[in-house]
């Protein structure tokens, strides 16, 4: 079975390295291992965006372009994958009108990822109607597009557990021609959730507390510095804690077999690194030190390409204008599938008659 794998994210805000290690990375691999039968949709959804941001478009607007310089700095090359609009394919709104009649409101608000986010945003009892059915509209993303495979982010398996339960009740009521949507996710576990900057929360635009694929080596060190790490590690002799120091969680997703070799070479290893910190005699300086380089010679080539295409936004324009077309053109196709097995495809049978 060929795969199809679709997977997006909203331009809400320049991407940071949370997203690089829980999902991008993972998107490049699966492209560059595509085979011939292979599609691979990745999506800049606005429309979602604009459910909490319907009075500052502008912000999605500025945004778009970021992203899809994010995307083709970390190696998504629009030759071998579709990057397009949300918006620019409006027949995805047309198939989430139809779902939302296939979920209860009850249903989309017990949702936790959805229940999270509300949280987070603290809507109170104002929550937008176009938020609260995110889920519904992530549905028709993916099956617009017939995507078996949707990689994600951990906090993301609540939401498409939904999707997929909106395919059987679709499949059911009227003819199994969906596919169940299966989750992919990052094969390293440090990377299913990284936290921010701050040690309280996941990495987040909206919380200010993540290093951007777009920062410059100043901004990184300068954060890298201010990360939260054991509260009671003051003096260097001191021993320190590992779980939850936000230093160790990131090396844990970034350090490779030549990290050490190249940067901290009196260490074979992580496990020996952190075991010396466990003991005491190892200052959290000399850790975040490590970090940077780590964290800096995986980021400088994605700042280098993200500099060059940023020269020329014509053409990462265009890029974007080509593959919204050749989305809108497999969606409108899959859609006329979709309400034939619904039987409302009333003009096809109309002429189909008079023939």
């Amino acid at each position: 079975m060929s795969k199809i794998i679709l997977t997006g994210d909203r331009p809400t805000g320049k991407l940071h390295i949370g997203h690089y290690v829980g999902s991008l990375k993972n998107r490049v691999q699966m492209q560059n291992n595509l085979q011939p039968d292979d599609k691979m949709y990745v999506m800049i959804a606005d429309s979602q965006a604009m459910t909490d941001n319907a009075g500052n478009i502008q912000k999605v607007r500025d945004n778009l372009i970021e992203v899809a310089l994010d995307y083709l700095a970390v190696g998504l090359d629009p030759s071998k994958v579709t990057i397009f609009i949300q918006s620019e394919v409006p027949e995805l709104t047309e198939f989430t009108y139809y779902y939302m009649n296939l979920v209860t409101v009850s249903r989309l608000q017990r949702n936790p990822t959805v229940k999270s986010e509300i949280q987070q945003k603290e809507f109170g009892r104002s929550i937008p109607a176009g938020f609260l059915t995110y889920p519904v509209s992530q549905t028709a993303d993916i099956t617009a597009f017939n995507a078996n495979l949707v990689p994600v982010g951990e906090d993301q398996l609540a939401v498409l557990e939904q999707s997929r339960e909106i395919v059987r009740t679709f499949n059911s009521l009227y003819a199994p021609i969906l596919v169940e949507p299966e989750a992919v996710l990052p094969s390293n576990k440090s990377c299913l959730r990284l936290p921010g900057l701050d040690g309280k929360a996941k990495m987040s635009k909206s919380l200010g507390n993540a290093i951007y694929l777009s920062d410059s080596p100043d901004d990184v060190k300068t954060k890298i510095n201010k990360m939260y790490t054991d509260p009671n590690h003051i003096k260097v002799s001191d021993p320190g804690k590992i779980e939850g120091n936000t230093v160790f969680l990131y090396l844990d997703a970034f350090v490779n077999d030549t990290s050490f070799e190249e940067f901290l070479p009196e260490y074979k290893n992580l496990d020996e690194l952190k075991d010396h910190y466990r003991k005491g005699g190892l200052g959290d300086i000399k850790v975040k030190k490590f970090l940077f380089d780590v964290l800096n010679k995986e980021l400088t080539p994605i700042r280098e390409r993200r500099q060059k295409f940023a020269q020329n936004l014509d053409a990462v324009y265009k890029i974007l204008f080509d593959g919204s077309d050749k989305a809108r053109a497999v969606a409108h196709e899959n859609l006329l599938k979709f309400k034939h097995a619904m039987n409302i495809d009333y003009r096809a049978e109309f002429y189909k008659n008079k023939k």
